[in-house]
């Protein structure tokens, strides 16, 4: 092997492993600033008072985290990307903008603190606080049913650096994957929406990226019928999208499609839309 070619590889596994260790500290600090949990800035407070403009500015920074993932989700961006970058860190880049720009939300957000609900009874904060810690969990437990390491470009920079190529993931339906297309969104709904304190900014937090979710949703689904067809259609019919149905069901094999929210690896002809990681359920 060239010299040149080690020191590119060792350049992309490092700009791979730098996007996830970003990733993983702004994930971890979305959780307790959404939650409040001992962070100096929360949705809810901290920072300078919301002016008559903050609703709008608030949105706006939810709305370009939306926007981009809307964008470099979408397999047209995806192949003009990867004509300038190299294939193993389009993830990774995709990873490294989503996590900035979720930094920059959190940065510029202006609190809203007037309180629409609070729960004032220490057993129903804990309840609900709990709840919310549940919804986190269940996102980051949908990442791994996937392929946690591919979601985040992980795996993508290990196989160049080891110089195997890379190959789609083959989905396959289980766990709560059987019960919900979209579980990682399910997490983030329940994550956004359980709190002891609702204050019209968390409202609008929730809102507006409950708006995202739903969104994502419908365009990341149209580009899984588009890859994989009646297999996909199959999945889409015999399984909700957010919220599980009561009874038992039989599950079927989707064959080769990947489930939108679920497991379609990125960086290969089949790369979804989520977010997050984020807060999306493909690669966006």
């Amino acid at each position: 092997m060239r010299r040149e070619s080690v020191i590119k590889r060792w350049g992309i596994l490092a700009c791979g492993v730098g996007a996830y260790l970003v990733f993983l500290v702004t994930f971890l600090y979305l959780a307790a600033f959404v939650g409040d949990w001992g962070v100096p800035k929360s949705v809810d407070r901290g920072g300078h008072a919301g002016s008559y403009f903050a609703p709008m500015l608030n949105a706006f920074w939810i709305l370009l985290f939306g926007l981009q993932h809307a964008v470099m989700a979408r397999p047209a961006f995806k192949r003009w990307w990867t004509s300038i970058i190299h294939p193993a860190v389009e993830r990774s880049t995709f990873v490294l903008v989503a996590s900035g720009l979720l930094v920059l939300m959190m940065w510029q957000w202006q609190p809203m603190p007037l309180t629409l609900w609070q729960a004032h009874d220490t057993w129903l904060r804990v309840v609900l606080s709990t709840i919310s810690i549940a919804g986190w969990c269940l996102a980051l437990y949908a990442t791994f049913l996937i392929d946690h390491f591919d979601l985040f470009g992980l795996r993508q920079v290990a196989l160049n650096f080891r110089g195997i190529p890379y190959t789609a993931l083959r989905f396959k339906e289980r766990a709560i994957y059987r019960r919900v297309r979209h579980p990682l969104m399910l997490g983030f709904l329940i994550a956004f929406w359980c709190t002891p304190t609702m204050t019209v900014g968390h409202a609008l937090f929730a809102a507006v990226f409950s708006s995202y979710v739903i969104l994502g949703i419908s365009l990341e689904e149209r580009d899984l019928i588009q890859l994989h067809g009646e297999s996909y259609r199959a999945y889409r019919d015999r399984t909700p999208m957010l919220v599980p149905r009561l009874g038992f069901r039989v599950p079927a094999s989707v064959g080769s499609s990947e489930s939108p929210t679920a497991a379609v690896p990125r960086n290969s002809a089949s790369e979804r839309s989520k977010g997050s990681g984020f807060v999306t359920t493909a690669r966006s």
